[in-house]
């Protein structure tokens, strides 16, 4: 019996599109990352919370040095989690947002949240004017708690967060505008990295087959971005030196890695058929 070509084009069509589909994470294939991610980010927004409550603290009683010591660490916990906070763009307007952001810079009553904050430690080393502003930062981010328990989240935002955590240090913060009074961005940019690699370490077995240089390739690429993060660790290996003391050459030389990652995770939610 002869089989006709027509026929055999549909068979290696159909042959094909189960190839492709098999390379697709299926969605009961992500239920189990999606809710270690749950995990991950609950478990961070709870330090949040205790972390915020101790700076707050320091910030109402007046302690300037300890303020200023809590404000870096205070910090981590939210940058990891970063893409699912702006989910929630009113929280992330309250407790994260710069002065840019408002008509009268740093003077606008309506500035708030970690970096209103921020000003007044390292521009005017004083709590005296953010007392409200304290209390305010850590109603929003009980806030910002109680929402994310709440949440169903979406696995396209949860795999897609990797690139948008890369992204966002390489088109913004590298120029050090987010931590501007501080000089403390390489904690953000850790914290950032962090959270980004968390993500890849849990879609990992779902395409670590089909994908294994991709995977190599973005191994290597985190490796170098840590690396350079390390060389500027302090000498007790608990913090980072300032950012100011980066040249720019120095910040060259971190933006082309950052990049390179975040074009490569870019393309993560095309793999895992989230597209």
């Amino acid at each position: 019996m002869t089989f006709p070509f027509k026929h055999l084009l549909v068979a290696v069509g159909l042959v094909a599109s189960a190839a492709a589909m098999a390379q697709k994470a299926q969605p009961l294939d992500l239920v189990a990352p999606i809710a270690e991610y749950k995990i991950y980010v609950t478990e961070n927004v709870d330090q949040l919370v205790t972390d915020t409550a101790a700076f707050v603290a320091a910030v109402k009683k007046g302690d300037v040095e300890k303020a200023k010591a809590l404000y870096a660490p205070t910090r981590v916990s939210y940058e990891r989690i970063e893409p699912i906070a702006e989910l929630f763009s009113d929280m992330d307007v309250a407790i994260d947002s710069r002065a840019d952001d408002y008509e009268g810079a740093e003077k606008d009553p309506a500035f708030p949240g970690f970096h209103r904050i921020e000003y007044s430690l390292w521009q005017h080393n004083t709590t005296k004017d953010v007392g409200d502003v304290a209390d305010k930062l850590l109603a929003n981010v009980k806030e910002l708690q109680g929402r994310i328990a709440k949440l169903t989240f979406p696995p396209e935002v949860v795999v897609g967060g990797a690139a948008v955590l890369m992204e966002e240090v390489a088109a913004t913060k590298i120029s050090g505008e987010e931590n501007r009074y501080s000089k403390v961005d390489l904690w953000d940019f850790q914290a950032n990295t962090e959270g980004s690699y968390k993500i890849v370490e849990l879609v990992r077995p779902l395409i670590e087959k089909t994908e294994a240089p991709f995977l190599a390739e973005v191994d290597k690429n985190f490796k170098t971005v840590f690396d350079i993060l390390k060389t500027y660790r302090t000498a007790d290996g608990k913090g980072f030196v300032s950012y100011e003391k980066l040249t720019d050459k120095d910040r060259t030389v971190m933006a082309a890695a950052i990049n390179k990652l975040a074009e490569d995770l870019s393309t993560l939610r095309g793999k895992l058929g989230l597209d």
